[in-house]
């Protein structure tokens, strides 16, 4: 879909919308107006190869999804609706929050969460149906977007595959809110990033498709998270430096 396409689709709705929770002006970077129009899935990772990292704020607007990213000192405001960007709108820095190392560093493993969720929730989805058709696997990935980014349940359409993915999309869309929480993050970043790596390999899934969910600190540098590999769990146990322990079933 191209830009004016994109703008004459939108149109008034998205500018409201935008105006009463990001005073900025509505003015779409140059750099990102080719993803306006875009599958939110798809986008996020494009965003990440940018040099934009999400932050934790999110809200809920009409029938869509406002996100903030940063990129430096600059913050967008994303609007999404039915699995789709409908807008990126410059914001001011103050909407993007303080930034942190640590803060960066999860916002990072959230994006890439993102990258490869879709993909490795239609394997495992597919690796307990049997390898499901084609058409299944498109009404699974609608449903899981529109889950993921709070849309609407489409019950006018629904489907087997629309539902089940929904259902992994909200359980995913979960994931992230506790990974991005303030209590998980206190945990140091290099524990993260070394049971991140690790519950992908012990759940046999892409890179990037584990995140941490909680924490519990044993005292003498050493940390346990629950990790989330789309709905399923494991417990791993790092050092602050991130060697890992152990990881075990949840």
């Amino acid at each position: 879909m191209s830009f004016a396409r994109s703008c004459a689709v939108t149109g008034l709705s998205t500018a409201l919308a935008l105006a009463s929770v990001a005073p900025a002006a509505a003015q779409t970077p140059g750099r990102l107006s080719d993803l306006v129009g875009a599958r939110a899935g798809q986008a996020e990772g494009e965003l990440g190869r940018r040099g934009y990292q999400v932050t934790d704020r999110s809200e809920v607007v009409g029938d869509g999804r406002l996100t903030y990213w940063r990129r430096g000192d600059e913050c967008v405001a994303i609007m999404t609706r039915d699995g789709r960007y409908q807008s990126i709108n410059q914001a001011g820095r103050s909407e993007c929050g303080s930034e942190g190392s640590n803060h960066d560093h999860t916002a990072a493993v959230v994006a890439g969460v993102a990258i490869v969720g879709l993909a490795a929730a239609i394997a495992a989805h597919n690796r307990r149906h049997n390898d499901a058709d084609r058409d299944h696997d498109s009404e699974y990935q609608r449903g899981y977007q529109a889950g993921l980014y709070g849309s609407p349940y489409d019950d006018r359409h629904e489907t087997e595959g629309y539902h089940e993915g929904y259902l992994a999309g909200e359980g995913e869309a979960s994931n992230r809110r506790h990974s991005n929480s303030s209590w998980v993050r206190r945990a140091p970043w290099p524990a993260q990033n070394a049971c991140s790596r690790r519950a992908d390999e012990y759940q046999n899934s892409p890179q990037g498709s584990s995140t941490p969910i909680s924490v519990r600190d044993l005292g003498r540098d050493q940390w346990e998270l629950t990790m989330a590999t789309g709905s399923y769990r494991s417990v791993c146990r790092a050092t602050s430096d991130g060697r890992v322990l152990s990881i075990d079933p949840y």
